[in-house]
């Protein structure tokens, strides 16, 4: 029987056992750590020995897994991504940005997710640092809590101490005394923009929908909006702000209530796609046609702002983008070039609307 005949239980009779690292040293007569050694080639072997292993592995098939050698610590080149929520698109876009970059660069990318528990994101920072990881990404918004913060610039000097970086990935600074970087987009003024462009098609009377009250993301974008209505000369009613979660069900529940009494606004913003798809879906139920009855907005451009009819006009961020410069201004690059600055410190990234099917001019009063 040859030697990768043997069976492995669980998989079926004449399934095949796929070779491992002590098969190979059995194979060439040496210790799994010499076999190690060849592999990685961070320790200095005999050319007569490396050739007995790397045939060895040859006769085998055994396949070098980066992803397992980084997984059993024979290197700490991996990459910490955590975020809220994978089902979201606006992590998960920035997740996969995070993944590609570190995979370009020989890394491993471990991705955690907190659930919106700080608590726990705190604890995965710390898992981590212990696995010695080149960088920890923490995206999206924060919470505004003393204690939080004190424990997360604790956690950012702890892994600045070990070489490490932690990285704000579309949150704000935790102050120029704590050894962080970042990557940002230019949230405020991309709800400003949006804002403004429902205004200059003659509404006034705009619904703002969702954003969790307490959160970075959801106060910056509240303030563009504002801004905007400030700076047009419209009076900010509160009665027309509805914080809630970044959510569809949000958006589809509080749009249904708010029609059953006949709306006083003539446009929604939705906090992101997410609670614009849900008042979408509230809007056509109640027969309430989008753009020609009610003009509708979202924020982040994923993909269901192109999958409504009408297609969703937004606010498109670079989310893969983020995701890459991440890694880039923690680790570095080979490729940068010398007269470009080094990538240190917060990166800004822009945000610009995508105008699309779903707002038309403002109905006329009376």
């Amino acid at each position: 029987m040859s030697r990768q005949g043997s069976t492995s239980g669980g998989t079926g009779a004449g399934a095949q056992r796929r070779a491992t690292v002590v098969d190979v040293a059995r194979l060439a007569g040496v210790s799994t750590a010499t076999v190690s050694r060849v592999m990685n080639r961070n320790y200095p072997v005999a050319a007569a020995t490396r050739e007995r292993v790397e045939s060895a592995m040859r006769e085998l098939g055994y396949v070098v897994n980066a992803h397992a050698r980084a997984l059993a610590g024979a290197s700490n080149r991996t990459v910490g991504i955590i975020v809220s929520e994978l089902v979201d698109p606006f992590y998960a876009y920035i997740a996969r940005g995070v993944e590609r970059e570190a995979s370009e660069g020989g890394r491993l990318c471990l991705i955690c997710c907190h659930q919106g528990d700080p608590q726990r994101e705190l604890a995965f920072i710390e898992l981590m640092h212990e696995r010695r990881a080149d960088a920890v990404v923490l995206v999206g918004g924060s919470v505004d809590d003393r204690t939080y913060k004190a424990e997360l610039a604790r956690r950012a000097r702890e892994l600045d101490a070990g070489g490490s970086k932690l990285v704000l990935c579309g949150r704000p600074s935790l102050g120029d005394d704590v050894p962080t970087v970042g990557v940002e987009y230019d949230n405020e003024g991309g709800a400003f923009a949006l804002t403004d462009h429902l205004i200059t098609q003659g509404h006034e009377r705009i619904l703002y929908l969702g954003g969790p009250p307490g959160l970075s993301t959801a106060h910056d974008r509240l303030v563009g909006h504002r801004r905007a209505l400030e700076l047009r000369g419209l009076s900010r009613d509160p009665e027309l702000e509805h914080p809630g979660p970044f959510s569809r069900t949000f958006g589809y529940r509080r749009m249904a209530e708010l029609l059953r009494d006949g709306p006083s606004f003539t446009a929604v913003f939705g906090a992101n796609d997410n609670v614009a798809a849900g008042a979408a879906q509230a809007l056509e139920e109640a027969g309430v046609r989008i753009p020609q009855d009610m003009s509708l907005v979202g924020y982040d451009d994923v993909p269901v702002a192109q999958e409504l009819r009408p297609r969703l006009t937004t606010v498109r961020i670079p989310l893969e983008e983020m995701g890459r410069q991440a890694v880039r201004v923690a680790i570095g690059g080979d490729d940068e070039d010398d007269w470009r600055a080094p990538t240190t410190g917060t990166l800004r990234l822009g945000t610009h609307i995508v105008v699309r099917d779903s707002v038309a001019r403002a109905p006329r009063r009376g």
